[in-house]
């Protein structure tokens, strides 16, 4: 039996009218997981997206930029997906330069949204919690703000990716 769209559940069929929310971060994918990087200006969300895709593509882990800065974020079957907006698709602003390309994919699913923040306000030890993001519960974790270093292992081992499983 064929169903008409008007048989489908509302939270499989996105809303046309409804219009993505535009956020300030970063997103990437490793593997096949979406991570968002939101922070205020100048917190090191490009330079951990960056660290974290050098370091996946160093190990053979397939790893892309979706978009630097701005980002069009919407919920969709109950995930959140973000998209690079066309002007500044392909583009990461590296701190001191102008913004250069790199390898990136249109959009992805984000499974992990990193909220960099000042180191006073990160608890050592986090409880595992979801916040919304464009209106859908998206698991955070938060770091300190410009430390890439301590930032990438945090990471790669909240989602459970070599050498952490």
């Amino acid at each position: 039996m064929l169903h008409s769209e008007s048989m489908i559940p509302d939270k499989i069929v996105p809303d046309p009218a409804a219009q993505p929310e535009n956020i300030h971060g970063t997103a990437i994918l490793i593997g096949d997981r979406g991570v968002l990087i939101t922070g205020r200006s100048g917190a090191g969300k490009t330079t951990l997206a960056l660290t974290l895709l050098d370091h996946c593509r160093a190990r053979g882990l397939f790893s892309r930029l979706i978009g630097d800065d701005r980002l069009l974020a919407a919920a969709r079957a109950g995930r959140l997906v973000c998209r690079v907006p066309a002007t500044i698709a392909g583009l990461a602003e590296v701190p001191g330069f102008m913004p250069r390309p790199l390898p990136f994919e249109p959009g992805g699913v984000i499974d992990l949204h990193v909220r960099l923040v000042p180191k006073a306000e990160m608890a050592r030890f986090q409880e595992e919690i979801s916040e919304p993001v464009a209106g859908c519960p998206v698991p955070r974790i938060d770091l300190a703000e410009r430390n890439a270093a301590t930032a990438l292992p945090a990471v790669m081992a909240r989602l459970s990716i070599a050498p952490f499983r």
